[in-house]
């Protein structure tokens, strides 16, 4: 059938757009090409800008046009976008591929869960959806392990190589997306882009769980990825530079087995307590590796990512149920918009503070910033308990 086949591709789509060999020594080369921590972090916050500028364009043309050409032309997008990085003769090639990636990015955060909630529904298997993007989530994370122990010895002989040989995996998922097939019986929408925006938005004013779990998040997206792109330079101050790629496959490992088994988890624990305790024990470890740093702190850090798959899983569980289907890329997109743009201040502000304070004290500040996320976290909790 057309929906399992779909969402089989959804799986190595997931493996392929991931396999990025320059992933864990991405802030070292765009901090070499630009000649400082802040400007090599812009090039991440100049992708989140750009795919928040696009967000709601592309959730609006999913939503009117179809999931499986929106993962086409991110497919596209995504590819382009690395063959500038590959370039990387100066900081604007790598201002243009970022903004290009920006796009693709955006292609990709509302639809690719939109599509498939849409697959699971026509076929009437919607309560499999947290187990299903799961596992297709350890996908992403089993490629990003393998791609971490592949870049770290790579780069060691030559970046450009590395940067290079990390467009081939895009060129398959540009391949793959032709083999999707659209769901064909999800009613289209006769509204134009304002208009099915502010139905959205309407939607977000109506249900206070929704405006609580965007919130957290929100903020939990723009902390967590502006650090988790900066942690190589922390580990890169304790550990060689061959090595550091060691730590985040360790991650990447502990995340595919969080997400492989995401479903499970959260049935037999519920998504809001899962959220709260991943929150609290990822930034009691984190505080610890910081403080102590020495040798064990990057080993120590990559414990979190045995929670950070089952929490994702989670969130987005709750964030499906409260979407609306006619809104539910755009609603999607929405949420990535303002996600885009906390990871873009963050990250500028991390920047500073590591070029002033250097990295171990930048983050550990923003480990202590993270902690407003309670507040939302506590609302919803609140929300979900008086509901049920």
């Amino acid at each position: 059938m057309a929906f399992e086949r779909n969402i089989k591709l959804l799986r190595w789509l997931s493996f392929f757009d991931d396999f990025t060999l320059f992933s864990a020594l991405a802030i070292i080369y765009f901090s070499k090409i630009s000649g400082s921590y802040v400007l090599g972090l812009s090039i991440f916050s100049f992708t989140m800008i750009s795919a928040a500028i696009f967000e709601l364009p592309t959730g609006y043309f999913s939503d009117k046009f179809g999931r499986v050409k929106t993962l086409t032309l991110g497919a596209f997008a995504f590819l382009i976008g690395s063959i500038f990085y590959a370039i990387g003769t100066n900081y604007w090639f790598l201002v243009i591929g970022a903004i290009i990636q920006g796009l693709g990015r955006s292609c990709y955060s509302g639809n690719n869960d939109a599509l498939l909630y849409d697959n699971l529904s026509q076929s009437g298997k919607i309560e499999n959806f947290a187990e299903e993007n799961g596992k297709i989530s350890s996908m992403s994370q089993l490629a990003l392990a393998i791609a971490g122990v592949l870049g770290g010895i790579i780069a060691y002989f030559s970046f450009s190589l590395l940067m290079w040989l990390s467009t081939i995996p895009l060129i398959i998922c540009v391949v793959l997306s032709f083999y999707l097939v659209e769901v064909k019986d999800i009613s289209p929408i006769d509204q134009n882009i304002l208009t099915h925006i502010k139905q959205a938005l309407k939607n977000f004013k109506s249900s206070y769980k929704l405006q609580q779990i965007s919130l957290t998040n929100i903020i939990s997206f723009g902390i967590g990825e502006a650090s988790w792109q900066f942690e190589s330079v922390f580990i890169g101050s304790l550990w060689p530079v061959w090595a550091i790629g060691i730590s985040k496959v360790l991650s990447h490992i502990g995340a595919t087995f969080s997400f492989h088994f995401s479903g499970r988890i959260i049935k037999k624990f519920t998504a809001i307590k899962i959220i709260i305790f991943d929150n609290v024990v990822s930034k009691i470890i984190n505080l610890t590796a910081l403080s102590i740093a020495n040798i064990f702190s990057p080993i120590l850090m990559t414990t979190t990512s045995l929670l950070y798959g089952v929490n994702e899983t989670a969130t987005k569980k709750i964030l499906q149920k409260e979407f609306s289907d006619k809104e539910r890329a755009t609603m999607g997109s929405l949420n990535s918009l303002f996600g885009s743009i906390s990871f873009a201040i963050f990250a500028v502000i991390l920047g500073l503070l590591a070029d002033k304070l250097g990295p171990r004290d930048a983050l550990l500040i923003k480990t202590f910033i993270s902690f407003i996320v309670f507040i939302p976290l506590y609302k919803l909790k609140k929300a979900i308990s008086k509901d049920d």
